[in-house]
């Protein structure tokens, strides 16, 4: 009994480092993902399951989905960033050395996408569930593009909550920020620079810029912190005697769960002289309650709950969500991108273990 276990915890092992290994061979770039859609839909198909599709974005039910049950998305992307120039290996070379497997999206988030997904697989013909599942691999995720996982939302049906798999070390992300950027129009009135005329709208900036530099939020979040502002672009004037009319200036807002965007931005613009323009609500910040039933069966595993920093597909998701996955997030984007093999060995392993808590 006790070798049946062990040897079906390494059958899920090759299965997860044979198709991330697949995976890695692809490119797979936001907007891009057309050819791992087909590697994951394929997949999935040859082992007989009815599979979904909308654009790049693949999604499956287990096998005794019923309407009367409450649903589980099992959620990550299989998009990638482009490589950066401090490779020294072949991004697209799935390479097994040190006890690492290297390769573009290894960390970020194939070893949680892939994970996620024979975790999926070991649930998908049981009748005894109390939860429904649906896995979902979805694209565009490092853009926040909208022909990614919001673009099936709206397919799935109701959702009562989710996994979101990311690299977190596999702990428990309980919350996360959100992001807001902002585009700030400082008005002036154009002069002469010899003379003391006009109204220098860099100077208006500055102002503004002062009040988000110290602002402090009266708000703070349990798990996330303060809100943060980070003025992170800046331009004005095209000419060196003329007095700029209007400075433009970017704001990046990290967003916590104590203020809704909208709130925070009529905060920012109630106290900056500036035209404040939003480029998007839609990166909301999320908070998974106390009492929830992910949360509860965290604390039954001892497994480690924080707020995180980052954005991911959380942010476009109506219904409670956690984010899990093995990685670490501090790899991603990375040159020489890796995930331990030891932590593609433990990834399904501990989703089964939380699933377990709940869906038993």
């Amino acid at each position: 009994m006790e070798q049946d276990l062990l040897n079906k915890k390494e059958q899920r092992f090759d299965e997860v480092l044979a198709l991330l290994s697949a995976l890695i061979r692809i490119q797979s770039f936001s907007k891009e993902e057309e050819k791992t859609a087909d590697l994951l839909e394929g997949y999935l198909i040859d082992r007989g399951l009815l599979v979904s599709r909308k654009g790049n974005n693949v999604w499956v039910k287990n096998r005794y989905f019923h309407p009367d049950k409450p649903t589980i998305l099992l959620n990550s992307h299989h998009d990638t960033v482009k490589p950066n120039k401090g490779y020294t290996k072949d991004p697209f070379n799935p390479e097994v050395s040190d006890g690492k497997l290297f390769g573009l999206g290894s960390n970020d988030a194939g070893g949680a996408l892939i994970s996620l997904l024979i975790t999926f697989l070991h649930y998908h013909d049981r009748e005894d569930l109390k939860y429904n599942l649906i896995w979902s691999g979805t694209a565009e995720e490092e853009i926040s593009g909208k022909e990614g996982v919001e673009s099936i939302l709206e397919h799935l049906g109701e959702i009562s909550f989710g996994i979101v798999g990311e690299p977190t070390g596999m702990k428990m992300a309980v919350a996360e920020k959100g992001l807001m950027v902002l585009d700030c129009y400082a008005k002036g009135q154009s002069g002469h620079a010899a003379r003391d005329l006009g109204v220098n709208a860099i100077y208006k900036a500055m102002e503004d810029i002062e009040w988000i530099k110290n602002y402090q939020f009266e708000k703070v979040s349990d798990h996330l912190g303060p809100v943060k502002m980070s003025v992170t672009m800046i331009n004005a004037g095209y000419q060196h005697n003329v007095i700029p009319d209007v400075c433009h200036y970017v704001v990046d807002v990290r967003t916590t769960d104590a203020y809704s965007n909208e709130e925070t931005y009529k905060i920012i613009n109630d106290h900056t002289q500036a035209e404040v323009n939003e480029r998007s609500f839609r990166l909301s910040p999320s908070y998974v309650p106390k009492d929830h039933v992910l949360v509860k069966a965290a604390e039954e595993l001892n497994i480690e709950m924080f707020g995180s920093p980052t954005t991911s597909d959380q942010a476009l998701m109506s219904f409670p969500t956690i984010k899990m996955g093995p990685g670490l997030s501090e790899r991603s984007h990375s040159a020489d991108e890796f995930i331990f093999l030891d932590e593609l060995r433990e990834g399904p392993e501990k989703y089964v273990e939380l699933l377990d808590k709940i869906i038993i």
